[in-house]
């Protein structure tokens, strides 16, 4: 089964938009089709960004989602990671660390905050090309 960490903006994209690529990801993991790798940090974003009023989910709804991704995730451990220069957004060092604990791709829709000069080896890959990915380890 393929593995890798989702940016919360292919969650929250998934969700939003159900017929695109994030919301795909979204039903394979779903379906046990791949495996979303979480922490409790990566969790806990993830509620956060959903429960924003602009976005409008149902509270009886973020929480059954989070926990149906959950009951599908692998926990990585905890790995902090030094970078000598800062991200575009400091608050994703918890994917960068979860992907380079784990050695799987980051998905995500905003590549350019993840330089490849700061990430390393972490592949990053949109919705659209882990989606091609995952559909040709199914066939």
């Amino acid at each position: 089964m393929i593995a890798a960490v989702f940016d919360t903006n292919v969650v929250i994209s998934g969700v939003l938009a159900p017929d695109g690529a994030p919301g795909k990801l979204l039903n394979a993991i779903l379906d046990g089709l791949c495996q979303p790798v979480v922490t409790d940090s990566i969790l806990a974003e993830y509620e956060n960004v959903l429960s924003r009023p602009k976005f409008r989910f149902p509270l009886a709804k973020i929480h059954p989602s989070l926990d149906a991704i959950c009951s599908r995730a692998v926990f990585a451990p905890f790995s902090p990671v030094r970078i000598e220069t800062a991200l575009p957004d400091p608050d994703d060092i918890i994917f960068i660390e979860a992907a380079l604990s784990l050695q799987v791709p980051i998905v995500t829709g905003n590549a350019k905050h993840f330089p490849k000069h700061i990430i390393r080896d972490v592949p990053i890959l949109s919705p659209s090309a882990f989606l091609d990915k995952l559909n040709r380890s199914i066939s």
